[in-house]
């Protein structure tokens, strides 16, 4: 089991990166339009510049290989990695279910993305940051 929690965070945390240099690039993916993408993913009308969609997707790249087991699995460095990595998802996630995204970026305060934020985005980041742990143990 531990295994396929590791590939299975891992591979998550890699398409979640992919969808944000998709973003950087332009796309609305899955939103029809930039409007209803900001509201619901970003909770704001400005639009990220495609830098700061580079370097979460850079981020989310880096996670998702220290959760994967890069470098070698039973290093110090990728435990000291992944354990803040899944830190730091645990905070998104407390903040999200708090309703209080806005203090690590501000302005994200609409009502859909308040409701998206507790429904999906910071169930998301717990189990993201379970399945971190639970890497360690492979």
């Amino acid at each position: 089991m531990p295994r396929i929690s590791r590939v299975a965070t891992a591979t998550t945390l890699l398409g979640i990166a992919g969808l944000h240099i998709s973003w950087g690039r332009g796309s609305t993916f899955p939103f029809p339009d930039r409007e209803q993408l900001n509201d619901a993913v970003i909770g704001k009308e400005q639009t990220p510049n495609a830098a700061a969609c580079y370097g979460v997707a850079a981020l989310l790249t880096v996670a998702g290989a220290v959760v994967a087991g890069v470098p070698r699995r039973r290093s110090r460095l990728r435990r000291t990695a992944v354990a803040g990595v899944s830190a730091v998802l645990a905070v998104r996630a407390a903040l999200g279910f708090a309703g209080r995204t806005d203090l690590v970026s501000p302005g994200s305060v609409s009502p859909k993305f308040r409701r998206v934020d507790r429904t999906v985005l910071a169930p998301l980041c717990l189990s993201l940051a379970l399945g971190a742990l639970r890497s360690l143990k492979d």
